[in-house]
């Protein structure tokens, strides 16, 4: 391997990006969506990983806010 610290790089984001997965998991339970969580991951392009932690920790944040209306608002329909 010509750039051993490049492999370094990769793998501590690899690390940060399955920890703020499961955090993500562990926050919104079975209102995770792994879809959701990667294009949140990917929508920001190039980030420093503490910015990402900021995006996704306010994405899991925006997504409770969204699962606590939706289940307590009246069902119109009815």
């Amino acid at each position: 391997m010509a750039w051993p610290a490049q492999a370094l790089g990769y793998k501590i984001g690899q690390l940060e990006i399955l920890k703020l997965r499961q955090y993500s998991k562990d926050q919104l339970g079975d209102k995770f969506d792994l879809r959701a969580f990667h294009d949140e991951v990917l929508a920001g392009g190039a980030l420093p990983m503490d910015v990402l932690s900021t995006r996704i920790h306010g994405w899991v944040g925006q997504q409770k806010a969204q699962a606590s209306l939706s289940s307590s608002s009246p069902n119109q329909n009815q």
